[in-house]
C-alpha cells in the first residue's frame, strides 16, 4: 500500500509550486509541466471563485423594498416635477432652507449606484451646519449602500476588501481628519474608480512574499471641511457647496429647532419621509444615458479647471435624467434619451456651483467678503476699519475673522493701511469686485445657449 503525502502549498508562491509538482510527478509518474500547469489552471480557478463568492455576498445585503410600498414608490418616480417633489421630501427629513444645496447633494449622493459616479465637498465655517446636510442627505439613501466615517487612518481604504466601495456612497464628516495617504485612495477612487498597491504578505507558514491588494470602485462621495481653499485637488472632482450663513437662513433654522422642540413636528415624520426615499432608491436602475444635446452647451471660459468641470457637468445631467428614467423616451439600444428640461433643471441647480469655480474666493469667504463690502459701503469706500469692529459688526467669532483676514489679505482684496498692534490694526478694501455683475453675465452666457435647444 503507498503512503500518502500531504502537503500545504501556496498557489502564489512559484518555488513552492514548482517543488510541489516534481514531488507530485515522481510519486505519480506524471509529467512535472503538466501537473505545475494544472496547478496554475486550479488558482485561476479558485481565485474566480473567490470573487463570485464576494460578489454574491455584497449582493444579498441588497434590501428588497415590501410589496406594500412597490405601488407608491414607483408613483413617486412616474408623476411629473420629480426634482420638485424630492426637495419636499428632503424638507420633511428635517433640512430647513438651501433648497438649491439641498437639491444638488441629493443627486450626487443618488449617483451611488450609476456608472457616472459624482462627489460634492460642502465648505462652510465651524458650527454653520455642513454637517447636518451631509447627514440628513446621507440618511436618505438605502442604509446598506451608504459608509460613513469621522477618521481614516492612512492605509485603511487599501487593506479593504475589493468589492466594499462597489457602488457605495462614501461620507467624511471632516474631510480635514483624513491623512494624506488616506486622501490619495480618496481621490483614486473618485478618479480611477480601483486601488492597486504592492505589499508584503505573511502566508500561514509566516513566509513573507510580494504581492498586491486590489480595492475597486466606483463610488459617490460627500465630504465636508471648514478649508475649502487647501484641497485643490478634490475640488477639482467635485462639485462645491457652500453653505449659506446668512441671516435668514440662520431664522429658518431656528424656527424648526424650535417647532421640533414644541412637538409641531415629529420625529415620526421625518423617519417616514426618509424611509420611503430609501425605497424610491433602491428601485432606481442602473442604465444607460444619451445625451443628444451635450455638444450644444458649453460652460464660462473662465471656470477652474473646465475639462474635469464640463465632464462632471454632463454627468451631472445624465443623473438628472437617471432620476427621470421612468419618464424619459429610450433608444433603439434600450438607452435612456436627456431631455431639453433636465438640461435646464441642471444649469439651475448647479449655477451657484458653477460660480464658485470661476471665483477664486471660496464659499465662506465669498460670502464674508459681499457682507463686509455692504457694512463699508455706506461708510465710504476709502473707509478704514479694525478687525475687532468688523467682528462685533457682522457677528463673526476671532479665529473665522482672523482666517478671513489673512486670505483676503494674500488675494490682495484688503490692505492693512495702519494703526498700532495693541490698538487695533486698520485695514481698508482696494479691490471691489463687482460679484453680482458676474453672476448675471454667466446666468447670461448659460440661459442664452439653453433658449437655442
Amino acid at each position: 500500500m503507498s503512503k500518502s503525502i500531504t502537503l500545504k502549498l501556496d498557489l502564489y508562491e512559484h518555488k513552492q509550486l514548482e517543488s510541489s509538482s516534481k514531488l507530485a510527478a515522481e510519486k505519480l509518474y506524471l509529467d512535472k509541466e503538466l501537473i505545475e500547469t494544472d496547478l496554475q489552471e486550479l488558482m485561476t480557478l479558485l481565485e474566480a471563485h473567490r470573487d463570485q463568492q464576494s460578489k454574491q455576498k455584497t449582493e444579498s445585503k441588497k434590501v428588497q423594498v415590501p410589496e406594500s410600498s412597490i405601488a407608491a414608490c414607483m408613483d413617486f418616480w412616474r408623476k411629473p416635477d420629480v426634482l420638485k417633489r424630492i426637495n419636499e421630501l428632503i424638507g420633511k427629513a428635517g433640512l430647513v432652507g438651501e433648497e438649491n444645496s439641498r437639491l444638488l447633494l441629493f443627486i450626487v449622493a443618488s449617483s451611488y449606484k450609476m456608472r457616472d459616479t459624482l462627489h460634492a465637498l460642502i465648505q462652510g465655517s465651524s458650527g454653520s451646519g455642513k454637517t447636518r446636510l451631509l447627514k440628513v442627505i446621507s440618511e436618505l439613501m438605502p442604509a446598506e449602500e451608504v459608509k460613513r466615517y469621522t477618521r481614516v487612518t492612512d492605509n485603511s481604504f487599501y487593506n479593504q476588501g475589493e468589492y466594499f466601495f462597489v457602488n457605495k456612497l462614501v461620507c467624511f464628516e471632516d474631510l480635514d481628519g483624513l491623512k494624506e495617504d488616506a486622501q490619495l485612495a480618496v481621490r483614486e477612487l473618485m478618479s480611477n474608480e480601483i486601488l492597486i498597491s504592492s505589499t508584503s504578505i505573511k502566508d500561514a507558514s509566516g513566509s513573507i512574499y510580494g504581492g498586491e491588494r486590489i480595492v475597486r470602485g466606483p463610488i459617490a462621495s460627500m465630504s465636508c471641511t471648514t478649508k475649502g481653499e487647501i484641497y485643490e485637488d478634490n475640488i477639482s472632482r467635485c462639485f462645491l457647496i457652500a453653505v449659506d450663513e446668512g441671516a435668514e437662513q440662520t431664522m429658518k433654522v431656528i424656527d424648526y429647532q424650535n417647532k421640533k422642540a414644541a412637538g409641531i413636528i415629529t420625529n415620526q415624520e421625518q423617519k417616514e419621509a426618509k424611509q420611503f426615499m430609501q425605497n424610491c432608491m433602491r428601485l432606481l436602475r442602473k442604465e444607460q444615458v444619451i445625451n443628444p444635446y451635450a455638444h450644444q452647451i458649453k460652460l464660462p471660459p473662465s471656470a477652474h479647471k473646465i475639462r474635469r468641470l464640463n465632464e462632471l457637468y454632463q454627468s451631472f445631467v445624465k443623473q438628472i435624467t437617471l432620476l427621470h428614467q421612468y419618464q424619459r423616451k429610450r433608444d433603439k439600444q434600450g438607452r435612456v434619451i436627456s431631455d431639453k428640461e433636465d438640461l435646464q433643471q441642471a444649469c439651475d441647480i448647479l449655477f451657484e456651483s458653477i460660480l464658485l469655480k470661476v471665483d477664486e474666493l471660496d464659499g465662506s469667504l465669498r460670502q464674508f467678503f459681499e457682507r463686509l463690502k455692504e457694512y463699508i459701503l455706506p461708510k465710504g469706500r476709502e473707509f478704514q476699519y479694525t478687525q475687532r469692529e468688523v467682528r462685533q459688526a457682522l457677528n463673526i467669532s476671532k479665529t473665522q475673522m482672523q482666517r478671513y483676514v489673512q486670505s483676503l489679505l494674500q488675494l490682495g482684496y484688503i490692505h492693512q493701511v495702519g494703526g498700532h498692534i495693541n490698538r487695533g490694526l486698520k485695514y481698508q478694501i482696494v479691490y471691489w469686485d463687482n460679484h453680482h455683475q458676474k453672476r448675471a453675465e454667466i446666468q447670461d452666457y448659460l440661459q442664452n445657449q439653453l433658449a437655442t435647444l
